[in-house]
């Protein structure tokens, strides 16, 4: 009896199902729940980003279809200058008040004889043939001087946006094709305000479709954070 005493005081009971974890692995459990902790987070983070990021990826780098983009990327974009531009009726307007819309500007003089007067023409049919998104664009002329405009043209500028811009300020912005002039384009800004294509000068109607199709991709990939009106 006093060895199987002796016997169990030197091998004491085990607390099995009591028996603290050892500091290995209190460390080890720390460091994964911190992980997963900085995993969920990024993981909220990314939902949040991925709508933008999604579809300026699609646009910028897989660019769908082939990359048959008739328009040319402008990298890097160019933001909207902090610059007053004036109203036809005299106020001052803000630039950067264009925000929040995808906008197809054209730019000339205020004497608009027949090629002015086409390009304004193509650039309504344009936007006009995007159909329930035309809602998420605006239709931009910006005025490079102070030339009175025809005013036989005034009414068919009843949904356009008319503004008169010093040249100087739209020369340091906008940039035709080299060679070419600032009026031979027509220019697509985003909704965050940046110049991000140039379309090619002197448009034919058949180039107006190609242009319409470009701006459909672009609606089409920023669909999931872009939303019509201001």
């Amino acid at each position: 009896m006093q060895d199987a005493s002796r016997s169990k005081s030197q091998h004491p009971l085990g607390m099995t199902i009591y028996d603290l974890p050892s500091p290995s692995d209190v460390v080890q459990a720390d460091a994964k729940r911190t992980v997963m902790g900085r995993l969920r987070m990024l993981l909220v983070l990314l939902v949040c980003a991925a709508p933008v990021v999604a579809s300026y990826f699609t646009y910028y780098v897989v660019r769908p279809e082939g990359r048959r983009n008739f328009g040319e990327l402008i990298e890097p974009v160019r933001a909207l200058p902090k610059v007053q531009a004036q109203a036809l009726n005299g106020g001052g307007v803000a630039l950067s008040s264009l925000k929040g819309q995808w906008l197809l500007i054209s730019v000339s003089g205020g004497d608009c004889q027949a090629d002015c007067q086409q390009q304004l023409y193509l650039q309504r049919q344009i936007l006009a043939g995007l159909g329930k998104d035309r809602a998420r664009t605006d239709w931009v002329w910006l005025v490079s001087d102070d030339v009175a405009i025809p005013s036989a043209i005034l009414p068919g500028l009843k949904e356009a946006t008319v503004l008169r811009v010093n040249s100087d300020v739209l020369a340091q912005w906008l940039q035709p094709a080299v060679g070419g002039q600032l009026q031979d384009h027509l220019y697509l800004v985003d909704p965050h305000g940046q110049w991000m294509m140039r379309f090619p000068a002197k448009l034919s109607s058949e180039d107006a479709l190609k242009t319409k199709r470009d701006i459909e991709r672009l609606l089409r990939a920023a669909s999931s954070w872009d939303e019509a009106g201001r």
